[in-house]
């Protein structure tokens, strides 16, 4: 079986939705690399040496469950806040080099024209989302968006998606991720999501967790939703 083959979605439909909650890293913004190296920086100043990889299956997560899952929780009561700070400092750098997914902008614009509540939700800082915001045109195209500022526990837990849904009065909402975290939040509310392959996790696993169906990428996904979306 070909990759190709393999990023094909299942024949699902998800029903009719009035909301899209959509993430931002790793679905909109290509930054799952970035974040990764910037948190290997960060333990490094440590003298803490995680392998890459692990760092990577954490991107998704909040900085709050981060470093416990990638360093333990001795880590997180002794350098936690430590390596936070120099997460932000070692990130930072990289936000002139971010750019958009293929199709991310044209995907919030057709969500947008088909009247639905677009709520963007991240995990991220709100100085970063600002960036994102300007490159994606979000302010113009998304009815709003939530960051961990508006949210209690970060993913995997289902705040953000809930402060999300809260705040457009949604009564039938569709999660848009790249993680195993998306997909954990939103099923805590019994919110479908539908994943893409650009936050560099594999399909199957991403239907292990529960996804609903798996898209190569946001054109794939928009080609799709008037079939995933049909009542």
């Amino acid at each position: 079986m070909s990759l190709q083959e393999q990023q094909q979605p299942a024949d699902v439909q998800i029903g009719a939705v009035d909301t899209a909650v959509v993430d931002v890293d790793g679905t909109l913004v290509d930054t799952n690399y970035h974040h990764t190296l910037a948190w290997a920086r960060a333990f490094a100043r440590q003298k803490l040496f995680p392998p890459a990889w692990r760092i990577h299956r954490a991107i998704g997560m909040g900085g709050d469950r981060l470093v416990a899952a990638v360093g333990g929780d001795d880590t997180e009561a002794r350098v936690g806040d430590a390596l936070r700070a120099a997460w932000t400092e070692e990130f930072d750098p990289f936000l002139r080099e971010v750019g958009l997914l293929p199709g991310a902008a044209e995907f919030l614009a057709f969500l947008h024209g088909k009247e639905l509540r677009v709520v963007l939700a991240t995990s991220g800082k709100p100085e970063h989302v600002d960036h994102y915001l300007d490159l994606l045109n979000g302010r113009e195209l998304a009815d709003t968006w939530v960051t961990a500022e508006d949210a209690d526990a970060s993913k995997p837990a289902p705040d953000l998606v809930q402060s999300a849904m809260r705040r457009v009065d949604a009564s039938a909402a569709v999660m848009v991720g790249d993680s195993i975290w998306d997909v954990h939040s939103a099923a805590q509310l019994g919110v479908p999501t539908v994943c893409v392959l650009s936050g560099g996790i594999a399909a199957g696993e991403l239907r292990e967790a529960g996804a609903r169906t798996v898209y190569a990428d946001l054109p794939s996904l928009q080609s799709d939703w008037a079939h995933l979306t049909a009542p």
